[in-house]
């Protein structure tokens, strides 16, 4: 019996949706069988994406590692296997760009099945404890932080204080990587930034310079720890009746020159298939019929899933069982800023994790940090491979 493995990351968010998808595609097609495993978020976002296309016929993938992909061909270029008419409106149903993003060098390397961005997420019981509202802009944050240490807290584990930066930059109206030549951002709003993420770190509960977005809702949702996280990427889930003891409202970020949230990081996830997949043709029905709306609004969502699909985000159902989370959100998504996705960048994003990680235990100045990021990434951009070196 043809078998399909497939590797996606350790969350009800992430592994749920497919397990439920591979039972009810099964049912369908008794000849194959789908199994599912599952990787932590951190090896999520370095595994190699040539030892995953080797071993599994299904990845779910996240879109920096697009110019990777590519460059070493190890999965299907789905466009040679699906027509150009249904990409173009798997691209007109998703939310953003989020389909978008898995289309590099000519070539739609994964289907998108998740949508995410970095969202505001809070305990209302908490702030009206308190008698405070929900912050709209950043000053008005930082004046909330003052309550006590860890009402307002972020998840500044190396990679996510790095996620937080861009945000914080392209929030502050310069989108990083796009201002100036060979440089990440201007130095005083790269200062503006870094300063933000210490005064956070400085507020945060103990232990946020390890703490992911899971561990972030995790403890927002089950202790009343914390009251308001302004930046991380929203998981529904936390917004569900019942998921946790408490539930989370999540919401757009705190701006600082528009009206509007800008700047948030697009996250997500998409669905690519092995170059080595034994089963082509199965594998392309079970990843065109995970992302498209009937599947995403339905069974995806209801099992815990994330759609990247508008009619889902749209769909009311949908937002009732959330807490109005895709509703709420969806300005943010539309509004997101995305990060390159050249081959190089994932190897500058780890290393520029770690100097963000060293700032932030005070072993470097935020000039120091600029200027090693700058390199990080000039070497990047040579296609060579990055490492945690800086220049102090």
């Amino acid at each position: 019996m043809p078998t399909l493995r497939g590797m996606t990351w350790k969350h009800d968010r992430g592994l749920a949706p497919m397990l439920a998808t591979a039972s009810a595609f099964g049912k369908e097609h008794p000849e194959v069988v789908i199994q599912w495993e599952a990787r932590s978020l951190r090896e999520f976002g370095d595994a190699s994406v040539q030892a995953l296309a080797d071993r599994y016929d299904l990845v779910v993938i996240d879109h920096p590692f697009m110019g990777e992909v590519a460059r070493q061909g190890c999965f299907l270029p789905l466009d040679e296997y699906i027509s150009k008419a249904q990409l173009r409106d798997l691209e007109a149903e998703s939310v953003g760009r989020s389909q978008q993003n898995y289309c590099f060098e000519g070539h739609h390397w994964a289907l998108a099945i998740d949508a995410a961005a970095q969202v505001a997420g809070c305990r209302t019981d908490l702030l009206d404890r308190v008698g405070v509202g929900i912050p709209t802009t950043w000053r008005e944050v930082f004046e909330l932080a003052r309550i006590r240490r860890g009402f307002v807290s972020l998840a500044l584990s190396p990679i996510d204080a790095l996620i937080c930066f861009f945000t914080l930059c392209a929030n502050s109206g310069a989108p990083p990587f796009t201002a100036c030549r060979n440089k990440v951002v201007p130095d005083d709003i790269g200062e503006y930034a870094l300063e933000c993420l210490q005064r956070f770190a400085q507020r945060s509960i103990e232990g946020a310079l390890s703490a992911n977005p899971i561990a972030v809702w995790e403890r927002m949702s089950s202790t009343d720890d914390i009251a308001y996280c302004p930046l991380a990427f929203g998981y529904s889930n936390y917004s569900r009746k019942g998921y946790r003891p408490s539930l989370i409202s999540f919401g757009p970020i705190p701006s600082s020159k528009s009206s509007e949230p800008v700047g948030a990081t697009l996250g997500g996830a998409g669905l690519a298939i092995s170059k080595k997949c034994e089963h082509i043709e199965l594998a392309v029905d079970y990843a065109l019929w995970v992302a498209s709306p009937e599947c995403q609004r339905s069974l995806y969502h209801e099992s815990g899933g994330q759609p990247s699909s508008r009619t889902a985000w749209l769909d009311e159902a949908a937002n009732r069982i959330t807490n109005s989370f895709f509703t709420a959100t969806l300005p943010v998504i539309e509004n997101a800023w995305i990060r390159p996705r050249y081959a190089g960048f994932v190897e500058f994003q780890n290393a520029a994790a770690e100097v963000i990680g060293r700032f932030l235990k005070n072993d470097l100045p935020s000039l120091g940090t600029l200027r090693s990021l700058n390199e990080l990434y000039r070497h990047s951009l040579c296609d060579k491979p990055a490492t945690p070196g800086v220049t102090t």
